[in-house]
């Protein structure tokens, strides 16, 4: 690639969004490439369309940051798209400030770290009691029904006050949801009609019925002009809640596991300093993405990003994957699990600006106590077979490992 040219490659070299992994373990080789050669990639987007990946830290901090790059665009008319099926408006994904503003403002006030705080002790009841289940069984089990799965989906149900046994549901609704190529248009469509009526019908028993979970304070929260949340904002936000409160822990749980598994010394350190436990959490955030891009930005004028203008209506990916992998910001062997890596807490896996993530401090407390009391419960937890053997999902923008075989 030309780096002195001020146009990124062009797709027909085979650039190809999202870019293949080499193994469960790995995130995409082409993004050390991309970074020291062709930081802002010109490629092909599983929709069809042509679109920018950007690989550098700084660079991704930027398109995260920067109101130029914007979300609310991705509704236009014309406008790019990541995949075939159009975004979904009306939530925190798809709006720019002050609209954004507005929002998010009304769900902070309520989605506070007091609230996450407070369900702090039955994150650790739940994470017991799934403990117990899995003690019962006859190693080796598969982690991911009987413990990454349940986990994350249980907790977000009790924060939103949304029925557990409804838990089956949502696997199909949020695959959907998170789809790239997994899924046709019309199944994408299809399932999103299927939650939209799921969240209307929440919402109203919550109206007729008011309960102190986080779902019902939304439906009653106001500002001091008295704004309340609207209809579609409601049933919008629930559905944001739920299906990234609880794709990306699962997916998170597994990853996260597995690397420690495949690092026993680093396990045995834990276990000796669990106190070390927030540093290791940030650390694993950064070296296991939830997806191998990134979020997805349109561009509201020709911006300048590593001496390449993007025009004006393109389709950006800010690559999280690669920036959180960017020996420029985090140092040398940035592939490598290191708890003791100093600035491992400058990752982005949460976004940055505006945008970033409102239940961080939710998934980092999910985290903590989920690997603590997984590692204490069973301290010769072992990786049942090969890491080669190992794969992880496909098609769709959060990945999580298809199985992982665990023995004790």
């Amino acid at each position: 690639m030309d780096t002195a040219s001020p146009h990124p490659a062009e797709p027909e070299t085979g650039l190809r969004y999202p870019f293949p992994r080499p193994s469960a373990v790995e995130v995409p080789p082409v993004y050390e490439k991309l970074r020291g050669e062709c930081p802002v990639a010109k490629v092909r987007l599983p929709s069809g369309d042509d679109g920018y990946v950007v690989s550098r830290y700084d660079d991704v901090r930027t398109v995260l940051s920067d109101l130029r790059f914007s979300r609310a665009a991705m509704l236009d008319e014309g406008a790019p798209r990541l995949t075939a099926a159009p975004p979904m408006g009306g939530s925190l994904f798809t709006m720019d400030p002050p609209e954004h503003t507005r929002l998010r403002k009304l769900v902070s006030r309520e989605f506070t770290a007091r609230r996450v705080r407070n369900l702090r002790p039955r994150i650790q009841e739940m994470t017991d009691e799934l403990l117990d289940g899995m003690e019962r069984l006859s190693p080796p089990v598969d982690l991911n029904p009987v413990f990454a799965f349940p986990l994350p989906v249980m907790v977000i149900c009790e924060l939103l006050g949304v029925p557990f046994e409804d838990r089956d549901r949502f696997r199909g609704w949020s695959d959907a949801f998170v789809s790239l190529t997994s899924h046709t248009p019309e199944e994408v469509m299809e399932q999103r009609m299927s939650m939209v009526q799921y969240l209307g019908e929440l919402v109203e028993r919550k109206r007729k019925e008011p309960t102190d979970d986080l779902m019902g304070a939304l439906v009653s929260v106001h500002d001091e002009d008295g704004e309340r949340l609207s209809e579609i904002e409601l049933i919008t936000m629930g559905i944001t809640l739920l299906v990234a409160g609880h794709e990306t822990t699962v997916s998170m749980i597994g990853t996260c596991v597995l690397t420690l598994l495949r690092h026993p010394e680093y396990l045995a350190a834990l276990r000796e300093r669990p106190e070390t436990i927030d540093h290791v959490v940030e650390e694993l955030l950064r070296l296991n993405p939830i997806g191998d891009g990134g979020p997805f930005r349109i561009t509201l004028e020709d911006v300048e990003i590593a001496d390449t203008v993007i025009p004006r209506g393109s389709g950006v990916i800010a690559a999280v994957c690669s920036a959180n992998q960017d020996a420029g910001r985090f140092g040398a062997a940035t592939g490598a699990f290191d708890p003791s890596r100093p600035s491992a807490s400058s990752h982005l896996a949460f976004g940055h600006g505006a945008h970033f993530c409102l239940g961080a401090a939710l998934a980092r407390a999910e985290l903590r106590i989920a690997l603590s009391s997984l590692i204490r419960r069973f301290p010769r937890l072992s990786l049942a077979g090969e890491v080669g053997d190992l794969s992880m999902t496909t098609g769709m923008m959060v990945h999580a490992l298809s199985r992982l075989p665990v023995a004790w």
